[in-house]
């Protein structure tokens, strides 16, 4: 059936999208520890811009399910898992760039 090839598309791209933000989410991290600001802060705005790719996937399959069509299934909650978890990665990135950053002024 079409409509599953294409859940399952959209599903691969969510994971593959989301997982690629949140390596970028993590490297992030380990450039700050670094003193390596600039690069944390470009690898965050790449995340950012790959994450969005995920993103609007799956709001396209949140709003199929508002019209109707059933998109449940393994593959869709594991993506869902992955979005949020790359969302979460995001933010202790952030945290930990800007407390690296701290760190580097006091000692300075």
């Amino acid at each position: 059936m079409q409509i599953t090839e294409d859940l399952e598309m959209a599903a691969m791209r969510i994971i593959s999208n989301v997982g690629t933000a949140r390596s970028n989410y993590i490297e992030a991290i380990h450039e700050a520890k670094q003193g390596h600001y600039l690069e944390a802060e470009k690898l965050i705005e790449e995340g950012d811009e790959i994450f969005a790719e995920g993103h609007d996937a799956h709001l396209k399959l949140l709003q199929q399910e508002a019209e109707g069509q059933s998109v449940v299934m393994l593959l869709i909650l594991h993506a869902e898992d992955q979005l949020m978890s790359a969302e979460g990665f995001k933010i202790i990135a952030n945290e930990l760039i800007d407390v690296y950053k701290r760190f580097d002024k006091l000692e300075k």
